[in-house]
């Protein structure tokens, strides 16, 4: 593997650097030591400069060639109106940063912090650990009195907790951080709330797996996403965010979507295939439903992990990647060790940090602002603005937030909720009309009184006629299965909560396949059972 090429980004010392005539070599100056050491070979040297002081940086970057011609000198015009003013300095260097074109996967950067006022170092550090400028502290020094050369360097470690603003301003990245982890959404939730702010400190200064545990609906899919823009936003991750569904990979498929094969592994494997695995280099990998996985993808992964090395599907080459990984599950993993179902060595990787993402019915405080979001998103998508009429709002949230609400999908069935009041809304206003009415079809998914009148969910999707030709056993069976069905998103889904046990006893367990048989026994198929007649 190639070596990256070393970046150095630093401020023009108009003292520390100065010196004219050939007198100047024998003074330490801390711009020109920093390419003076044989174990750190500067490619570029990013040099700000303020446009009084542009003779000495031409002659900084004379000196800097010739005493290193591999180091390519670029000048940045740099202006402060008041060098001590730290809002200033801070302002000016942030815009660099956020206009600098920083490539990670090729360079390492160093942020030179010896050079410019002790404002401007102080606001480079800030910078710097706050990601805004993807790169390591490196702080030069002068030799001692019995040498001469180049000096020293170092990693510099500060400890700046005792910088009241400056620990005001990291309070203001975290504030916003937790707020895009929120996806903007103002939380009451105590409990909730804390828990973001603990994901917030783990996703920045965290670089191990992350596990998510949480009911199906909870957010564990769009919580995984925040992070990833989170990590986006403060330059940690360069690559992508890629998606799995561990619940849809089985068998040999399971193996060549996430860690690829070559031409020939196997019959019909016509050309090569990277991998899910490879395709999140140098980003984030989300697997969803990841106790769904196989004892052999589980091998594989905790190789993946721990060395970053893989190999594909009939490769006698190791593929090497780097990538963080988030994993999500409404299973309890511990309990699937002890049955022998999931690796205990890989629940010890991927539980470094775990979080539990609480039911919807456990944040009845959260209810109405993500109401309100559900709202502005149907606005987004649907293009048409809705709203509660003052007596329909109150009544949802009346009945949302009580315990007769069971909320059993979570976020799903909000979203189902708002999705299909919004829809009635005639003039873009929910009446009292539409919410009991809504009422009273959430109340019917949440109703396990459903198998004990199959009749009524089953007249939905079947014929008077048709029905008088199933037996009374077959109607209670089948009435429960429509209603698992409607509480779901998918087949798949389904079909994993119907054969929760049987699944466990197959090899290769198709529980979509499975359900759709079953159905067909009756002349129905899924989006009929959906969408009932």
């Amino acid at each position: 593997m190639d070596q990256k090429r070393i970046v150095a980004i630093g401020l023009l010392g108009p003292s520390m650097d100065a010196g004219h005539g050939p007198e100047r070599w024998e003074r330490w100056r801390p711009t020109i030591s920093l390419c003076q050491h044989e174990d750190l070979l500067v490619d570029r040297f990013e040099l700000l400069f303020e446009p009084k002081f542009s003779k000495l940086c031409q002659l900084i970057s004379s000196d800097i060639y010739a005493i290193s011609p591999e180091t390519k000198v670029c000048p940045r015009e740099t202006h402060f109106d008041d060098p001590w003013d730290f809002e200033d300095v801070y302002g000016i260097l942030h815009d660099f940063a956020a206009a600098y074109r920083f490539k990670p996967d090729e360079e390492d950067y160093l942020v030179h912090i010896t050079t410019g006022s002790h404002v401007a170092q102080i606001c480079l550090f800030l910078l710097t650990e706050s990601r805004y400028l993807p790169a390591k502290l490196v702080q030069t020094a002068p030799p001692s009195k019995r040498r001469d050369g180049a000096g020293s360097y170092s990693i510099v470690d500060l400890d700046l907790s005792r910088y009241d603003r400056l620990a005001s301003r990291f309070s203001e990245e975290a504030r916003q951080s937790t707020s895009l982890l929120k996806g903007g959404i103002e939380t009451r939730n105590a409990r909730f709330n804390k828990l973001i702010d603990e994901i917030e400190h783990v996703a920045v200064g965290s670089k191990t797996p992350i596990l998510l545990m949480g009911p199906t609906g909870a957010g564990k899919s769009q919580l995984a996403r925040r992070i990833f823009e989170l990590k986006k936003h403060r330059r940690q991750v360069s690559g992508n965010l890629v998606e799995v569904n561990c619940a849809t990979l089985r068998g040999d498929g399971a193996m060549s979507a996430l860690f690829g094969h070559v031409k020939g592994a196997f019959t019909g494997a016509m050309q090569d295939r990277p991998g899910l695995l490879r395709a999140a280099g140098g980003g984030l990998l989300f697997l969803d439903e990841v106790g769904e996985l196989g004892p052999d993808e589980q091998a594989m992964l905790l190789r993946a992990i721990e060395e970053k090395l893989f190999l594909p599907l009939g490769s006698d080459k190791e593929v090497r990647v780097d990538f963080q990984l988030i994993a999500g599950t409404n299973r309890d993993l511990q309990t699937a060790v002890v049955q022998g179902k999931f690796r205990e060595d890989l629940l010890a990787r991927i539980n470094m940090w775990t979080f539990h993402l609480p039911p919807l019915r456990q944040r009845p405080e959260d209810i109405e602002p993500n109401l309100d979001y559900e709202l502005e998103q149907f606005a987004h998508i649907h293009g048409t603005k809705v709203t509660f009429n003052r007596e329909a709002r109150d009544q949802f949230l009346k009945f949302a937030t009580t315990s007769d609400a069971k909320w059993s999908g979570n976020f799903r069935d909000l979203n189902a909720a708002v999705t299909r009041m919004s829809t009635f809304a005639a003039g873009g206003r929910i009446t009292v009309e539409i919410v009991e009415g809504e009422m009273n079809r959430l109340r019917s998914s949440w109703s396990p009184a459903a198998t004990d009148h199959p009749s009524t969910d089953l007249q939905s999707v079947l014929s008077e006629a048709a029905l008088s030709e199933v037996d009374p056993f077959d109607r209670v069976q089948l009435a429960e299965v429509v209603r698992v069905c409607r509480m779901n998103h998918t087949l798949s889904e389904a079909g994993r909560h119907l054969f929760a046990v049987s699944r466990t006893k197959k090899g290769i367990p198709n529980d979509a396949d499975r359900l759709r048989k079953y159905l067909s026994r009756f002349g129905l198929d899924w989006g009929r059972v959906r969408a009932g007649n």
